[in-house]
């Protein structure tokens, strides 16, 4: 969850690892931190707040270095505190650690190392990393061994960056299972990161490093070990412009995420489908015929957002390929002992590519011999490499904590893969194919219709912001919707909201409807469409306030619902790319009414590499 920086070359490093956690504070706001090893020694800075407390901290204090790191938290162990803020460093003050993930044995570390004399100084289980590396440096040897030595002592999820002053200019990396190490490579520089935004201003090539391996980074380059065996691996270019990475002028990272979603659609079918051949591409995907012969059944496995994601790709997984589908939250997966065997198919949906509940996930399908296929935001990502096929979603860099464009992407991706699957199981024709392809195509410009008209979600915002609960209702494919739109006003409104399959209003939340409870119901003209517009006068006779989204021109709801928010209509197995538009802006604006941090909502990260 937290977000790690590094730098080693030949500027000053201050700047660099100030800008790169700006760019990751998305992964934690708790407290924040650097070091840089230069003139005056190694210089630590810490406090707890965001980046720009840290940043006011070195106006009051300014140091220099050539060699840093920096790290902004996600309080996991140890309250939001200066002294719990990263860099740690060891008794001897030669050497600091920044670290992300959580130590599963740090407590029975810590009290092993105490009784040797070290002093703690934090209730953090990082600093017992640093402890550690102290203790295998003064048994001799250099930096690399005691890292590969103290790693070999923890257990749980880590990925560190360590920096000590008897190696000068060197930083040392390690990464297993808790998020991504992405290592930039520059011209006699080399950037360290939890992610490729934060790299990308100074460099596109990057080397992402995969668990178990650990990296030795000075300005000259990167050497890669695992297990001691020194691993070569090419660095790969990264297409994202930084600028994408940055505001472009909207008042928010989200607002404008929310405005590249037809854009990220297009880019994740982009290349992918012939409507006049009736084929779906994806050969990262590795479909193979075999496979498809195989399955008998889906597995959709993911956590949040991805998690509602997965209910809408069940449905397109169904209905296009003829197989039977069922999903779970991730963290549930393994803790049902699911039955699972060599003609089941996992489908893992993590926009991070590193939630640790997905991996855990898929790690366990594959051991049962089940072949597992990811959907992602990140090249390269553990999901990604865990896997034995990946669709990306080419949504670039998705900034905001609660997520939009991955969403939509997501929901793309899903599509497509159905449609290949389908094809494949000759279940679709490929003019059935090239009819859903042509389907899809369309779905950008109805989102971008969608969010052409913004006004009239602003005013109802002002109306609705001081309402304390809503409840959100939709049927189908939308049911997933409402659960999506429930969420984003609970993530960045702190609102309580719920989300509820229309059908189950009767057997409980109907009792919770009077003139204080706005309700959100989800009424496009498809197959629900009668039984939603039931539910809307149930909702009218108690009192109810109805905010509706529904087709355009739809007339019979205008005068059920107290507000309306009209979308053009979609095929149905796509419309809930285009009518969950306006349920993210309007949780954006009630957010912003209510004067809450939108891009960085308080108590979550945008990627959970903890279980």
């Amino acid at each position: 969850m937290c977000g790690i920086v590094g730098y080693a070359g030949r500027r000053n490093a201050v700047p660099i690892l100030l800008d790169g956690l700006r760019c990751l504070e998305y992964r934690g706001y708790d407290s924040a931190g650097l070091a840089v090893h230069g003139p005056e020694g190694l210089q630590i800075r810490r406090t707890a707040g965001n980046v720009d407390r840290l940043a006011h901290l070195l106006e009051e204090r300014p140091t220099e270095g050539t060699t840093g790191l920096g790290h902004t938290r996600w309080a996991t162990h140890g309250r939001p505190s200066d002294g719990n803020a990263h860099p740690h460093a060891d008794c001897t003050g030669r050497l600091v650690v920044v670290h992300n993930g959580i130590l599963e044995n740090y407590l029975e570390l810590k009290g092993r190392l105490e009784a040797e004399g070290h002093r703690f100084r934090s209730e953090t289980d990082t600093e017992v990393m640093a402890h550690l590396v102290e203790r295998f440096l003064a048994g001799g040897g250099g930096l690399v061994d005691a890292v590969n030595a103290a790693l070999r002592e923890i257990r749980g999820a880590y990925a560190f960056c360590v920096l000590s002053v008897d190696e000068p200019g060197r930083l040392v990396a390690a990464k297993r299972g808790a998020g991504a190490v992405v290592i930039g490579l520059g011209e006699d520089e080399v950037f360290i990161a939890s992610d490729i935004p934060a790299v990308l201003p100074h460099t596109r090539n990057v080397i992402i490093l995969e668990d178990e391996e650990v990296a030795v980074v000075a300005r000259e380059g990167v050497s890669l070990v695992r297990g001691g065996v020194p691993v070569n691996r090419a660095p790969v270019a990264i297409e994202w412009d930084a600028a994408r990475a940055q505001k472009g002028g909207y008042a928010h990272f989200m607002l404008k995420e929310i405005h590249e979603q037809p854009e990220a659609v297009a880019a994740t079918f982009r290349g992918c489908v012939s409507p006049e051949r009736g084929t779906v591409i994806l050969p990262e995907a590795n479909l193979t015929p075999e496979l498809a012969a195989r399955v008998r059944r889906v597995m959709i496995a993911s956590c949040g957002t991805s998690y509602h994601a997965a209910l809408v790709a069940r449905a397109m997984i169904e209905r296009l390929s003829g197989v039977a589908a069922e999903v779970d939250i991730a963290s549930e997966f393994r803790y049902r002992d699911p039955v699972i065997g060599p003609d089941t198919l996992l489908v893992a949906i993590s926009q991070s590519g590193e939630t640790a509940d997905t991996l855990g996930a898929a790690k366990a399908a594959r051991q049962r011999g089940a072949g597992v296929i990811a959907i992602t935001n990140v090249v390269g990502s553990a999901l990604a490499r865990e896997s034995d096929g990946v669709v990306y979603t080419h949504a670039g860099p998705e900034i905001g904590v609660a997520s939009t464009k991955t969403f939509t992407a997501t929901l793309t991706a899903a599509y497509l893969l159905a449609l290949a699957l389908g094809l494949a199981r000759g279940f679709l024709a490929p003019e059935e194919g090239g009819k859903r392809i042509a389907d899809l195509l369309e779905i950008p410009g109805l989102m971008e219709r969608a969010l052409a008209a913004p006004q009239p979600v602003e005013d109802l915002a002002a109306v609705l912001a001081e309402y304390r609960n809503f409840l959100y209702l939709g049927r189908g494919l939308h049911y997933p919707i409402a659960l999506e739109g429930a969420l984003k006003l609970k993530e960045i409104s702190y609102i309580h909201a719920e989300g509820y399959a229309a059908g189950e209003m009767k057997h409980g939340p109907i009792a919770l409807i009077d003139e204080t409870l706005p309700v959100v119901a989800l009424v496009p003209r498809d197959g629900t469409y009668d039984r939603m517009v039931g539910n809307v006068e149930e909702v009218r006779a108690r009192s109810g306030r109805v905010i509706a989204v529904c087709h355009r021109g739809d007339l019979a709801i205008a005068q059920r619902a107290d507000h309306v928010l009209e979308v053009p209509s979609a095929v149905d197995l796509l419309a809930p790319l285009v009518t969950v538009i306006p349920l993210q802006l309007l949780a954006y604006h009630i957010a912003v009414r209510r004067g809450c941090d939108v891009d960085r909502p308080r108590n979550l990260a945008k990627s959970v590499t903890v279980e």
